[in-house]
């Protein structure tokens, strides 16, 4: 196989055949080097194609969650009382400054997937006429 740029996805799934033959190849070889270069390719190919975006601040902290294997109290400290805990991770309440800061210094969740908007779970507001509105300060 000659290396080439991988340009298309019909390249893309050649070059993908053709690691997957190489995959067990040992490392400082001519298929070792082959497949080193091949994923370098295929690498920047997704990077640009198959980019992917970060998570939603509360499924990040739920992942973490598992991760670390935490209760919901045990996020208390980070959030506030059981209740405000609840209303964050139910969506009935957004992050605040404070709470993002605690969540990235100590459960280490990068800030800028926290500061990201997200979608709350809030009721709508009956006015006059019978419209109804999204609560206050959120945009539809």
């Amino acid at each position: 196989m000659k290396i080439t740029p991988v340009k298309t996805e019909a390249d893309y799934e050649i070059v993908l055949a053709e690691i997957e033959k190489l995959f067990d190849a040992e490392p400082d070889t001519p298929e070792g080097d082959k497949l080193e270069v091949l994923v370098t390719l295929v690498e920047a190919y997704e990077e640009k194609h198959y980019q992917i975006s970060p998570p939603d601040p509360i499924d990040a902290i739920e992942y973490h969650m598992e991760r670390l294997g935490l209760t919901r109290r045990e996020l208390e400290p980070y959030l506030g009382s059981r209740a405000r805990v609840s209303e964050i991770l139910n969506r009935k309440r957004p992050l605040t400054l404070r709470m993002v800061r605690k969540l990235e210094d100590g459960l280490d969740i990068p800030a800028s997937i926290l500061i990201q908007q997200y979608d709350l779970d809030l009721p709508k507001r009956k006015v006059e006429g019978g419209m109804s509105l999204l609560p206050r300060g959120q945009v539809a």
